[in-house]
C-alpha cells in the first residue's frame, strides 16, 4: 500500500523550507555582482546579487551596514550596481513573498562586475573622442512647437509626459515613435526613432528630441550603454534630451545628449515653459514698459518745459543784441554809404575838370572853331578837301555847313 503523500498549506510548506534552508545555509560566503542597489532612509539596504546564471536578492540592515563600512571605509562610495561584492551572511525565506534571500551581515568589495566594467570601457573611449565634451552640447529652444519621443508606447511614462507637456504649454505638438526600451531589440528600434526624427523627408520635424525610458535595474537600463544607441544620440541634429530611470541613474545616452533629464516627467519640465508663466510674464513685462515710457515721457515733458522757460528769455536777450547791433550797423552803414558818395562827387568833379580842359569843344568857348568832312573827320589842312566837298565848322554856339568852291594852298 503506498505511502501517504504528506499534505501542507501554504504557509506550512514555507516554514518547512524556511527551516531546511536556513538550517543548510547559514553563515555562508556568496561572490556576486550588485544590482538594483538601494538604501533607504532608515539605513537598510536592498540589492540582488548576481552572476551569468542566477540571482538572489539580498537585504543589510543599517547597523550591519554601517560596521561594515567602518571597517572597510571604502565600501560606502563602493557599494553600489555593478560592483563585484563578498557578502557574509545567512540565507532566509521571507514567508509573505514566499522567496528566498540573504541577509547580510558584512560585506567586502570584490572588484567590478563584467558590466560595470564594460560601462566604464565604453565611457572612456566615447570620452577620449570627444562624445561628451560639453562644448559640442547645444542648448533647447526656449518655446519649442514641436517635441518628438522615442519610448514605449506601454507603461505610464508616455502618458505621464504627454499629461505634464501639455499641461505646461497647451496645443503643444507631439509625435511618439514607439520603440522598444527593453532587450536585446531595444538599441536597434531606439535608433530608429532618432533616425526617423532626423530625416530630411521626416513630415514632422521636432523642435526637440526626447528619448526615455522609466526606471529599472542596472542591466535594464544597460541597452541605453549599447554604443550604437549613444553614437545616435550625439549624432542628432535635434537638440536632445536624455531622461533615462530615475534621478540615481545615468547611462552613456544621458552624457552624449545634449541635456540630461532625472526622469521622463523632468524631462517634460525641462522641455517646455509653463504657457502661463510666460503670459504673466509678457504681461508684467508691458507694465514695466508702459511705466518706463510713461516715466520717460514725464521727464522729456519737464526737460521740455525747463528748456523754454529758459530759452523764451534767452531768445529775447538775444534779438535785443542783434537789434542793436543792426541799429549800429545802420548808422555806421548810412555814415558810410555818404561819406562814399562825398568822396566819389568830388573825384567825378576832378575827373570832369580835367576832361573840360583836356576836351577840343572848351577850345571853342575862346573863339576857335573845329572843321570835319562828311565823314567826321577833323580837316588840319586844305590838302585834305577838293572843289565841291561838304564841311561842317563847329563853333562854340553852333554849327555850319558849307560847301568848297574855292581852294588856297599854302606853298
Amino acid at each position: 500500500m503506498p505511502a501517504a503523500r504528506p499534505e501542507f498549506t501554504v504557509s506550512s510548506l514555507t516554514s518547512a523550507l524556511k527551516r531546511t534552508i536556513e538550517g543548510g545555509f547559514s553563515k555562508v560566503v556568496v561572490e556576486g555582482e550588485v544590482s538594483g542597489w538601494k538604501r533607504y532612509p532608515s539605513g537598510h539596504c536592498y540589492f540582488t546579487l548576481k552572476d551569468e546564471g542566477a540571482q538572489i536578492s539580498a537585504v543589510m540592515f543599517a547597523g550591519q551596514y554601517e560596521s561594515s563600512c567602518k571597517r572597510h571605509p571604502e565600501l560606502d562610495s563602493g557599494l553600489k550596481d555593478g560592483a563585484k561584492i563578498k557578502v557574509y551572511g545567512n540565507v532566509t525565506v521571507y514567508p509573505p513573498r514566499g522567496n528566498y534571500q540573504i541577509v547580510v551581515l558584512s560585506a567586502t568589495l570584490a572588484g567590478l562586475g563584467d558590466l560595470m566594467q564594460r560601462y566604464l570601457e565604453l565611457k572612456a573611449k566615447l570620452e577620449r573622442e570627444g562624445l561628451f565634451d560639453p562644448a559640442r552640447k547645444r542648448a533647447l529652444p526656449s518655446m519649442p512647437r514641436r517635441i518628438g519621443i522615442v519610448t514605449s508606447e506601454a507603461g505610464a511614462v508616455i502618458h505621464d509626459m504627454c499629461t505634464v507637456l501639455t499641461r505646461r504649454f497647451p496645443n503643444l505638438e507631439i509625435r511618439l515613435f514607439p520603440a522598444q526600451v527593453q532587450g536585446a531589440d531595444a538599441p536597434k528600434t531606439i535608433i530608429a526613432g532618432i533616425e526617423y526624427f532626423n530625416r530630411e523627408d521626416c513630415d514632422f520635424k521636432p523642435d526637440v528630441l526626447i528619448v526615455a525610458r522609466g526606471g529599472g535595474s542596472f542591466e535594464d537600463l544597460f541597452y541605453f550603454n549599447d554604443e550604437a544607441l549613444v553614437r545616435a544620440v550625439a549624432a542628432s541634429k535635434v537638440p536632445t534630451i536624455s531622461a533615462v530611470g530615475h534621478q540615481t541613474d545615468y547611462t552613456l545616452c544621458d552624457f552624449a545628449a545634449d541635456v540630461r533629464a532625472g526622469t521622463p516627467s523632468i524631462a517634460a519640465e525641462i522641455a517646455v515653459p509653463v504657457l502661463a508663466d510666460l503670459r504673466d510674464r509678457l504681461a508684467s513685462f508691458d507694465s514695466q514698459l508702459a511705466k518706463a515710457l510713461r516715466a520717460k515721457y514725464e521727464w522729456f515733458a519737464q526737460r521740455t518745459d525747463h528748456l523754454s522757460s529758459a530759452l523764451v528769455p534767452a531768445l529775447q536777450a538775444k534779438a535785443a543784441d542783434v537789434a542793436h547791433r543792426i541799429e549800429s550797423l545802420s548808422s555806421a552803414l548810412g555814415s558810410s554809404v555818404v561819406l562814399g558818395f562825398t568822396r566819389r562827387e568830388a573825384a567825378f568833379d576832378r575827373v570832369r575838370e580835367k576832361l573840360a580842359l583836356l576836351s577840343p569843344y572848351s577850345v571853342l568857348e575862346r573863339g576857335y572853331s573845329l572843321t570835319t568832312d562828311k565823314d567826321g573827320a577833323v580837316v588840319k589842312s586844305a590838302d585834305q578837301v577838293v572843289r565841291g566837298d561838304v564841311l561842317h565848322t563847329r563853333l562854340a554856339n553852333g554849327e555850319i555847313v558849307s560847301e568848297v568852291s574855292y581852294l588856297k594852298r599854302s606853298t
